[in-house]
C-alpha cells in the first residue's frame, strides 16, 4: 500500500541534520548572555541540542501536558528559546510565542485567548524580571497548569528547567510528525483589535523557504539572526531558515553593534538577518573590510511602505535582499540587483527565486478592491484573518475570501505596473515590533495626568517611537506602567525639555 505524502515538520527537518552530521555546530549563544540573562553563552552541535531537546520534551510529557495543548514561550533570542520550541513540537505542544515588550495585561489575555497549559520563561532580561511577570500571568489565567523558567532565583511554584536540563532525559511519546499540524500561535493587532494567529508547520517552513531561496542562502551556512523571535518574521527568519540550510545558528540579543560585528566575525557567519534599517547601517560603514566573512544580508522590513525610499545597497560582495513584512499575515522577499537598488514588485504570483523562471510559487500579492495589498499563499493563514460575520445575518453564507487583506495602502505605478506600498494601516502604530492601536494612545495620555501629551512620532528604524510631555514626570512613567507597558517602552517617554 502506498503511504500518503507528509510534509515535513520543523523537528523533521532538525532530525534530517542530525542524522548526517550530529557533531556539527548547531546552535551559537549570543557572546553578552552573561549580561542579558545571567548565563554564560553555549555552543552546542546537533547531538547536543537533541539530547536537551529530548529532555525538555520528557519533561514537558511527565508534566501531563496533553498532546496538541498550547504552551506559551515568553524568551529572548537565546539558545533556550530554540531547544524550548523544538522540545515542544517534539511533545506533540503548539507553541504560542509572547513578545518580551508584553507585560501583565497583554500576557493574560494571551494566555486566555489560547487556553494555554503552560508557560515557559527566563528569569530575568536585561534587568526586568520576567518570572514575577509570568507568575502575576498566570494567575490570572485559568488554563495555566505549569510555570516554567530558565535561570537562578526563580519564584516560588516556578520550576526550574536548568535542572531539567542538567538530568539524563525521561520517556516522551510518540507524535505524528504532519506539517499539516498547528505549529504556533502568534499575535497580531488589526483594526479590528487584538488577534491570535495560528499557524501549521508548512506555513512557517514556506516563509523560511521565501527568504532562503530569494536570498540564495547555501546549504552548511552559519547564519547570524539578529532579530526577536517572538512573531511569524521571526521564527521564519531564524529557525525555519536555519533548519532549512543544516548549518549553524548564531543569535543576538537585539542590538549592541559592536557585540554583533564581534559575533559575525568570531563564528564566521555567512548570512546576516536583521531589520533592514540596521542592514543599511552597517552596509555603508565598509562592511567589506570590518566583516569579510558576510555573503548574504537579509534585511526585513518591519515597515515596508520605506523599502521604495531607502539607499543603495553598497556591499556588493554580500548581496541584501529585502523581506517585506506585514505583521503576522505574510511577507515576500527581493533581492536586490547590482546597481543595489530596491527591484520593483509586480502583483500576481511571485517565485522563489524571484527572478528564475520555473520557480517555485512562494505566495500571491495583489490589490484588494479597497485599494490595499493582500496576500495569498501556503504561509498565510487566511482563516485567522476572516472578516467577522455581519450583525444580523448570522444565517447568511459570506462569500469565502482566499486572500488576507494586509490594510497596507497600495497602487499600481502606471509605467511599469509595479506594486507601490503607500502606507501602513489605518490606526495602528508600531514601537519596534510592538503594534498597537492608535486609539490606545488617547488611554494613556489620559491616565498621564491634566495637560499631558502623549504622540507617536515617525521613526526610521522603529517604525515610531513615543514622545510626550508631562508635569511630573515620574507619574507619568508609574501611569505607563500601570497600563501594563514595559520599561522599554517607558523609556521611550520623554519629556521636550531632556530625558525623564
Amino acid at each position: 500500500m502506498n503511504q500518503p505524502a507528509v510534509s515535513p515538520t520543523l523537528d523533521t527537518l532538525f532530525q534530517r541534520t542530525l542524522m548526517r552530521q550530529p557533531h556539527a555546530p548547531a546552535l551559537l549563544d549570543p557572546l553578552n548572555k552573561a549580561r542579558v540573562t545571567g548565563h554564560q553563552p553555549r555552543r552546542m552541535s546537533y547531538a547536543e541540542a537533541d539530547t536537551a531537546i529530548e529532555a525538555l520534551s520528557a519533561y514537558f510529557v511527565e508534566a501531563g501536558l496533553p498532546a496538541n495543548s498550547v504552551i506559551a514561550i515568553q524568551l529572548p533570542a537565546t539558545v533556550e528559546f530554540v531547544l524550548t520550541v523544538l522540545a515542544a513540537h517534539r511533545a506533540g505542544l503548539v507553541v504560542a510565542v509572547l513578545p518580551l515588550l508584553w507585560r501583565h495585561a497583554e500576557l493574560t489575555a494571551a494566555l486566555n485567548r489560547t487556553a494555554a497549559r503552560a508557560i515557559v520563561t527566563m528569569s530575568t532580561v536585561d534587568g526586568v524580571s520576567y518570572a514575577d511577570l509570568a507568575m502575576h500571568a498566570a494567575a490570572e489565567a485559568f488554563s495555566i497548569r505549569h510555570v516554567c523558567g530558565f535561570g537562578t532565583d526563580l519564584p516560588e511554584g516556578m520550576a526550574s528547567l536548568d535542572e531539567v536540563l542538567a538530568r539524563p532525559p525521561g520517556l516522551t511519546r510518540a507524535v505524528i510528525q504532519d506539517g499539516r499540524k498547528a505549529a504556533m500561535i502568534s499575535f497580531d493587532v488589526t483594526a479590528e483589535g487584538f488577534r491570535p494567529v495560528p499557524r501549521p508547520h508548512f506555513s512557517l517552513i514556506a516563509g523560511g523557504l521565501a527568504m532562503s531561496l530569494e536570498a540564495d542562502i547555501r546549504q552548511g551556512a552559519t547564519l547570524m539572526a539578529a532579530l526577536a523571535p517572538m512573531s511569524f518574521a521571526g521564527l521564519a527568519s531564524s529557525l525555519a531558515v536555519w533548519l532549512l540550510s543544516g548549518g549553524a545558528l548564531a543569535l543576538h540579543h537585539p542590538f549592541e553593534n559592536d557585540v554583533l560585528e564581534q559575533q559575525i566575525n568570531e563564528h564566521e557567519c555567512e548570512v546576516l538577518i536583521a531589520p533592514a534599517q540596521l542592514a543599511l547601517r552597517l552596509g555603508d560603514s565598509d562592511l567589506a573590510a570590518r566583516m569579510p566573512s558576510l555573503r548574504n544580508v537579509i534585511g526585513l522590513w518591519r515597515a515596508p511602505e520605506q523599502v521604495a525610499a531607502s539607499d543603495a545597497w553598497i556591499a556588493p560582495h554580500a548581496p541584501l535582499t529585502d523581506v517585506y513584512l506585514f505583521g503576522e499575515a505574510g511577507l515576500f522577499g527581493a533581492r536586490r540587483g547590482e546597481d543595489g537598488m530596491p527591484v520593483p514588485v509586480m502583483p500576481g504570483p511571485h517565485g522563489a527565486p524571484r527572478e528564475q523562471s520555473g520557480s517555485s510559487i512562494a505566495g500571491e500579492i495583489l490589490l484588494t478592491p479597497k485599494g490595499t495589498l493582500g496576500l495569498r499563499g501556503a504561509m498565510v493563514p487566511i482563516a485567522a484573518y476572516a472578516p467577522p460575520q455581519p450583525v444580523g445575518d448570522t444565517l447568511i453564507a459570506q462569500p469565502p475570501r482566499d486572500y488576507v487583506d494586509t490594510g497596507y495602502a497600495a497602487r499600481l505605478d502606471r509605467p511599469s505596473g509595479a506594486i507601490c506600498i503607500t502606507a501602513p494601516p489605518s490606526g495602528i502604530m508600531a514601537v519596534g515590533g510592538y503594534r498597537f492601536l492608535s486609539n490606545d494612545l488617547q488611554e494613556w495620555a489620559r491616565r498621564l495626568g491634566q495637560g499631558a501629551l502623549l504622540t507617536a512620532l515617525p521613526d526610521r528604524l522603529s517604525g515610531h517611537r513615543l514622545a510626550g510631555r508631562a508635569q511630573d514626570n515620574a507619574r507619568a512613567r508609574e501611569a505607563l506602567s500601570e497600563l501594563g507597558l514595559n520599561p522599554l517602552m517607558v523609556e521611550a517617554f520623554r519629556d521636550r525639555s531632556g530625558p525623564t
